[in-house]
């Protein structure tokens, strides 16, 4: 019979990791007084599905907890549990994926049993490598007192290798950035993938380099050693490491840790679940997880950790946790819809059941465009807060990508609802659109040199003073050869005041600069006669026609003007048509595709391991620009709008409605929820389903509709000018596959609601 385990309603008491369970618990009676403690009636405090996992015998188990079914308390009652059936608290390793939820897990089971967390070996995986490597590193070459890098230090030592092994690497165009370079190392190192093999697989423009980045990798690895300093990744790699080399060592922790409890297991690495895996031998592993809610694999989490747990633990018994606690009947029958079309595996097929009292079903709005679609979720917002009396703050918009909620930032700051964005800045805030909205800002008004800074100040060794000195050099050559001042950009007396080694990256910005001086030439033109160069020329003719009008010295001096003006036109239009690959610049839309296409699309793929994202950002802006005719006015906007938003400080805790990525509200749970853009292309994203990665798609949709309590609203724009002229789509894929008795379908118009 194991020892009793009592509630906590007192003072705090503790134990040694070599005292007695039940001596500490005797401290803790008389300590706490009669009365203080209360037995935990387990049976009571947790569901069915919740008991019979809590109380599982020892031996390999996997938890699937559904969404909103209690998996923290899970976690929790599994170690009073433990505790009750005469585990020691040091006999249990509990590993968890952020410092929040290693807290709050660790919190709550001192709240429940008594032990301090202290007691426990429990943390993230970082924190319980870094202990682990204090004590045992020497086998995997660490000393005691090895030092551990933040990020910044360890690109900063990266850069170090890189200047030492290859000087000019950084200053050719085409070469990536050390932060790049670092984040394809750490994607290799906890996939447990060769470098070359993720190359192949992520960066196959960067295959000519893999020799040379496997040298920047083995010299990186070395500096290390010799430095004794430690990155993040090291801490795992090197925990591992030290399991594998020194058999007592991992024998040891094999037999001390009789119960393995990991949290999040669906997203847990190759490099995270070979260490458990390791360490839990004797299949003493119990994994927490939820399949239906792995959606971080382009950052290295693997799916077949948590699919194919059963055959790296022979005997597991899988446990499922059915019954939610946070949503509406109707939502949960509408989410199990999303995942009814999912690939089957045996044993693994859930159906959220509901703890709470039916209400409405969710709504699917099918609107015009992204517009439309955001009139009708203010329209929606106002209706819930005024009407209602719901918090704003209890009103979140959720969406697949950032650039997917630019509308409705822009409509929101319009109406004067206040807002705040948890997954990063607003969107016109965003260094990446400003850095593009610099690029046509110059090329529109060369006088504008705060643009010109923003550009210069991007490449290495160009500060404030020395941007000035390049614009300064540059108005001096533009009068001296009669060209204008981004002509002259180019000109050897100007590129000469660069940096040697940021000078080939200024001659493209440059060039990409030229090209859209160019093309906004033919834009202006093009709205001088909107019908063309052809109607420009018939008008002209029929001017010249009336020469009695005219002396034939004018008439002869008019035709000559207008013949060169309309050459140039003529020549600055097949440029910039060459370079849009057969699109006419005579829009704004067409000019910041240009832009987009120039030396920043190289830029942000160099510099950025996430440039993916950030160009779908840019992109979106096409599609922004294709409403309006004339680029002062788009730059007017633009400005304004990044104005707007920027003057809106938001505290932390104010009454506001959230928007977020889907990733990010992860976790996180509201009463009303809107799911924004879920269309085709949209959710799924284009690139996902180009690569193969529509499953995860859907279960990001499940993520996304499961945040919400009490009201869920799926919308969906019919058109879209992402990237381009206005587009049909249709609804996502999954929403079609859903049964349409889940939901109520509507047309957004003025009416609804």
């Amino acid at each position: 019979m194991g020892f009793a385990v009592w509630r906590r309603d007192g003072k705090d008491a503790g134990m040694s990791e070599e005292g007695s369970i039940l001596a500490g618990w005797n401290d803790l009676a008389q300590a706490g007084g009669a009365g203080a403690w209360a037995p935990i009636d387990f049976r009571g405090a947790l569901n069915d599905d919740q008991y019979a996992a809590v109380t599982a015998p020892p031996g390999p188990a996997l938890v699937l907890a559904g969404a909103g079914s209690g998996k923290t308390r899970v976690l929790t009652y599994r170690v009073a549990w433990l505790l009750h059936q005469g585990v020691r608290p040091w006999e249990i390793l509990l590993l968890t994926f952020t410092n929040k939820a290693a807290k709050e897990m660790l919190g709550r089971v001192e709240d429940l049993t008594g032990m301090g967390r202290g007691q426990f070996w429990g943390g993230t995986f970082h924190s319980v490598g870094q202990r682990f490597l204090r004590r045992h590193g020497e086998a995997a070459g660490l000393e005691r007192n090895f030092t551990i890098m933040d990020q910044d230090d360890a690109e900063a030592l990266l850069a170090e290798i890189i200047r030492a092994k290859d000087p000019k690497f950084t200053k050719h165009k085409e070469h990536p950035k050390p932060s790049v370079i670092h984040n394809i190392f750490s994607y290799a190192r906890n996939t447990r993938l060769g470098l070359a093999d993720v190359i192949e697989q992520k960066y196959p423009w960067l295959e000519e380099l893999r020799g040379t980045l496997q040298g920047f990798f083995d010299g990186y690895q070395q500096a290390k050693r010799e430095k004794q300093v430690a990155d993040y990744d090291d801490l795992l790699e090197h925990w591992l490491l030290a399991l594998e080399k020194d058999e007592t060592t991992r024998h040891y922790y094999q037999k001390r840790f009789k119960h393995i409890l990991v949290d999040e297991y669906q997203d847990t690495n190759k490099l995270q679940a070979d260490i458990v895996d390791t360490l839990g031998a004797d299949h003493q592993v119990m994994a927490v997880g939820d399949d239906a809610q792995c959606i971080y694999t382009w950052r290295g989490a693997n799916f077949d950790n948590i699919r194919g747990f059963g055959e790296r633990h022979p005997g597991a018994v899988i446990y499922k946790i059915e019954t939610n606690y946070r949503s509406t009947p109707e939502i949960l029958e509408f989410a199990n819809g999303i995942l009814d079309n999912q690939p089957e595996t045996e044993g693994y097929r859930k159906r959220l059941r509901a703890s709470r009292e039916a209400r409405r079903k969710p709504v699917v709005i099918a609107a015009l465009d992204t517009r439309q679609q955001a009139q009708f979720v203010i329209r929606r917002i106002r209706e819930l807060h005024e009407n209602d009396g719901v918090a704003l703050r209890d009103i979140a918009v959720l969406y697949r990508a950032h650039y997917q909620a630019m509308d409705l930032q822009m409509e929101l700051s319009r109406a004067g609802v206040p807002f705040t964005i948890t997954s990063g800045m607003r969107f016109f805030e965003q260094a990446h659109i400003r850095d593009l909205v610099a690029h046509l800002r110059f090329a529109h008004n060369t006088r504008d040199t705060t643009a010109f800074r923003r550009l210069a100040e991007l490449l290495p060794g160009v500060g404030p003073k020395k941007a000035d000195v390049v614009i300064k050099a540059a108005g001096e050559a533009a009068r001296r050869e009669g060209k204008s001042l981004i002509q002259a950009l180019t000109l050897d007396a100007v590129i000469l005041k660069v940096p040697e080694e940021s000078r080939e990256d200024f001659k493209d910005l440059a060039l990409t600069l030229q090209n859209l001086e160019e093309a906004l030439e033919a834009a202006g033109a093009a709205q001088l006669h909107p019908e063309g160069p052809e109607a420009a020329e018939q008008a002209e003719d029929q001017r010249l026609e009336q020469g009695a009008l005219f002396s034939d010295e004018e008439n002869s001096s008019d035709e000559t003007r207008i013949a060169n003006e309309q050459a140039q036109v003529k020549a600055a239009a097949e440029k910039a048509f060459k370079r849009l690959g057969g699109v006419t610049p005579t829009t704004p839309a067409a000019v910041v595709k240009l832009a987009i296409e120039g030396w920043y699309g190289d830029y942000l793929r160099n510099l950025h391991d996430n440039w993916q994202t950030r160009r779908e950002d840019l992109e979106s802006l096409i599609g922004f620009a294709q409403r309006f005719g004339d680029m002062n006015e788009l730059l007017a906007q633009l400005v304004l709008l990044n104005s707007e938003t920027g003057d809106r400080a938001v505290e932390p805790d104010a009454d506001t409605v959230r928007l977020t990525t889907i990733h990010q509200a992860k976790g996180l749970e509201f009463p009303v929820v809107f799911l924004i853009g879920v269309a085709d292309g949209m959710l799924p994203l284009n690139r996902a389903i180009e690569e193969g990665n529509v499953e995860e798609e859907r279960r990001l949709f499940y993520v996304g509709a499961t945040r919400a309590r009490d009201e869920l609203c799926v919308l969906y724009p019919r058109v879209t000018m992402q990237g381009g002229p206005p587009t049909a789509v249709q609804a996502s894929r999954f929403l079609l596959e859903i049964s349409p008795d889940t939901y109520d379908m509507f047309k957004a118009t003025p009416g609804l609601f």
